[in-house]
């Protein structure tokens, strides 16, 4: 009935729509501009701004949905009978792919400040759907892998780092832009990739074999080529294999299913079968870990920045809902309890943010000293970073009630994705054993960290204490793979500590330290210790719209 008073709606906060995503991220933003030249900073802001700006429009977070909604579709025959292996996407997934490639998504290799603005942009455009981030960061992340030949790196980086999505598959000689996956994991390695059983037979033509096995996971399986290992005759080696042959025909290519995954659902992930599969070697036979070690480094970056990105995105809605609704007598976010639980996720967000970019601009950098500095600071960020990811969004959705539990609030999708990064490109294990690796094998890699770390010394007392007992992790290292985990996150904490004394406002570090290095916080969100300006952390948190 027209006018009846219980269809009123009131007390429900408007949509976050209709607002620069980067702009309104103050932690991104000063995080861009302290690692960005002065002669290109305005461009870089524009071009950030734009993309922002496209992610918080109505059209492009539909888009978002959209795809998610209507997952990708496996077709391995035609109507005739013949073997295809095509899978079909929804349009939403095209148009959001495309945009990201248009944004220069998948190249931070030709451009001034080239990895902080691809950085930055990739932690905006997560935000607003992280599955076609996943071909974007494949796609970026080989072309350090193909440099190990040159003349592949020639043939192949300017599709990679083109500006145009061309979709299609067809003989990539003939496209304007490509894209690349990679098949790495088996069902009987996981990520122990020496395990592999794939077999590479050398053909006539030097420097070409035909495959023959099974890969557990390949992302992206419309890609036009992917990076693979597989044993040839002297070990493991890099492959690269093109989803069409240069003659137009289809090499073999075998998608057997698609994986029915947790989160990622507009993302094909495919089980794919290699049956005589023409490929390319890619640097040196029997080399294959060697060759493809950067990208996977490039990668592991990327999983830092799209928890970071979903950290950000859980931490806007809640702060966003908080600021409209009321109860209680008052808004949701002037009341004590919650504002100590949307600083508190604040922190951790800007934590994730500064150290991520941190980590974008030494790979601008590129100096010795900035390369050492990645062995070891890129798999402490991306244990400690991923592993925050999950544990923030679930939080966050309780900040929006019963309201933040229905798929229409945008944060079920957040909660299923926020594991992903965590396992992808080497589980949590395995990424506190490559610390430990490079402990053990390059020194300097240590020495470039506690480098990075002591420019802050003096600062803070409570980050001065937890150096010290970093020290003492370090000092005693006999049966230290028990309690990997534990050395990797003190690792990435004072990392995260050292960055926001130097660069965050003092209210923002006092509460960092205050609660992570200085131990006065319970195990759950929203036990910051009294005494600290919170208002001040929340408001910096909240988004503009």
């Amino acid at each position: 009935m027209a006018g009846n008073p219980t269809h009123t709606v009131t007390n429900q906060p408007p949509a976050l729509v209709g607002y620069d995503v980067f702009g309104a991220d103050r932690a991104l933003v000063e995080a861009v501009e302290r690692h960005t030249a002065a002669e290109v900073l305005d461009e870089v802001r524009s071009e950030l701004s734009a993309l922002g700006l496209a992610a918080g429009s109505a059209q492009v977070q539909e888009w978002g949905a959209q795809a998610n909604e209507f997952p990708p579709r496996l077709r391995t025959h035609d109507r005739y009978g013949h073997r295809i292996d095509e899978v079909d996407f929804h349009p939403a997934w095209h148009r959001l792919l495309g945009k990201g490639v248009s944004a220069g998504l998948t190249n931070a290799w030709t451009r001034p400040a080239g990895h902080v603005r691809r950085a930055a942009g990739f932690l905006v455009w997560t935000q607003v759907e992280a599955g076609n981030c996943c071909p974007l960061s494949m796609t970026h992340a080989a072309v350090p892998a193909l440099r190990a030949d040159p003349a592949l790196a020639a043939e192949w980086e300017p599709r990679l780092t083109s500006g145009i999505y061309d979709r299609g598959l067809r003989p990539a000689a003939e496209k304007a832009g490509a894209l690349f996956g990679m098949g790495m994991t088996e069902k009987q390695g996981g990520s122990d990739v020496r395990a592999n059983t794939t077999r590479a037979r050398p053909l006539a033509e030097a420097g070409t074999y035909a495959l023959t096995g099974h890969k557990w996971f390949c992302s992206a399986p419309m890609s036009d080529g992917f990076l693979v290992l597989a044993q040839a005759p002297a070990g493991l080696t890099c492959f690269l294999v093109p989803r069409v042959l240069p003659d137009g025909g289809r090499n073999p290519f075998l998608i057997q299913r698609l994986k029915d995954k947790l989160g990622n659902r507009s993302n094909a992930s495919a089980e794919v079968e290699f049956d005589g599969t023409w490929a390319r070697v890619v640097g040196e036979e029997g080399r294959g870990v060697r060759t493809i070690i950067d990208m996977v480094a490039a990668t592991r970056l990327d999983c830092a920045l799209g928890s970071a990105g979903l950290m950000r995105q859980a931490v806007a809605q809640a702060v966003h809902h908080c600021g409209h609704r009321e109860a209680f007598g008052g808004r949701l976010i002037d009341k004590p309890l919650m504002r100590n639980v949307l600083a508190d996720l604040a922190l951790e967000s800007e934590a994730a943010t500064t150290l991520a970019l941190r980590l974008a601009a030494a790979h601008d950098d590129g100096s010795e000293q900035e390369r050492a500095f990645l062995r070891l600071a890129v798999p402490a960020a991306k244990y400690w970073i991923t592993k925050r990811c999950a544990p923030l969004t679930v939080e966050a959705a309780e900040c929006l009630g019963g309201n933040g539990y229905v798929e229409e609030s945008g944060l079920p999708r957040l909660v299923r994705e926020s594991p992903l990064n965590s396992v992808w490109e080497g589980a949590g294990n395995v990424q506190a054993l490559d610390v430990l690796r490079a402990l053990r094998r390059e020194p300097g890699a240590l020495d470039a960290c506690l480098t990075e770390i002591g420019r802050a010394h003096g600062a803070d007392h409570r980050l001065d204490r937890a150096v010290k007992d970093l020290f003492t992790e370090l000092a005693d290292l006999e049966g230290v793979e028990g309690r990997a985990r534990r050395l990797v996150e003190r690792l990435a904490l004072v990392l995260q500590g050292s960055l926001l004394v130097r660069f965050a406002p003092p209210e923002v570090a006092d509460a960092f330290c205050a609660s992570r290095l200085g131990g006065d916080r319970g195990a759950s969100f929203g036990t910051l210790p009294a005494g600290l300006d919170l208002a001040s952390v929340v408001e910096r948190a909240r988004p503009v719209s």
